[in-house]
């Protein structure tokens, strides 16, 4: 059953009426969860199972147009936002409690263009997929030791991986 109101539990944000999450759900074209959706619990945990954060709701964008409207809402409402790429996120920063999380674990696609040997990689794309489709080229770059790990948070980190010796960190090897 859902309520007309959920709270957040740590006053980061003052909570989504119904008529809020009315509105969200007509902007955006992506799966949207709240604590009475069965897939919320799933979702909002991160790889580090000692951080256990609800977030007010859970955006799963499918395009970019989703993400822009997603922090656009956020930020018109005064609603704390954390992103969640990859979900590996040790530190726990991409959940919070009482924020919209907005998950790009779905965002999932690299495309390789093996003539620049360059990558154009989304914001869910982890290291296994980014991996993956590389050596269909014969390709690889500096990036994590640990597949699940998402490409734009071990980047964003510096990025430490297997190749770094010889081509430096993950972060040295981004061009935009």
């Amino acid at each position: 059953m859902r309520s007309d109101r959920l709270f957040c539990m740590n006053n980061q944000a003052d909570g989504l009426s119904g008529e809020q999450l009315g509105q969200l759900r007509r902007v955006l074209h992506c799966p949207i969860l709240t604590p009475d959706d069965a897939e919320y619990e799933q979702v909002r945990h991160v790889w580090n199972g000692m951080i256990d954060r609800k977030p007010l709701v859970i955006v799963r964008p499918t395009s970019i147009a989703d993400v822009i409207q997603s922090v656009r809402f956020a930020r018109e409402r005064g609603i704390a936002a954390c992103v969640r790429g990859g979900g590996h996120s040790v530190a726990g920063k991409s959940v919070a409690d009482g924020a919209m999380m907005i998950d790009i674990s779905l965002m999932q696609e690299v495309q390789v263009d093996a003539g620049k040997q360059t990558a154009l990689a989304q914001g869910g794309a982890t290291w296994g997929v980014f991996d993956s489709e590389s050596e269909k080229f014969g390709l690889a770059t500096t990036g994590g030791v640990i597949s699940s790990t998402g490409v734009c948070g071990l980047t964003l980190g510096g990025g430490i991986g297997w190749l770094m010796g010889k081509h430096g960190l993950s972060c040295d090897n981004v061009i935009s």
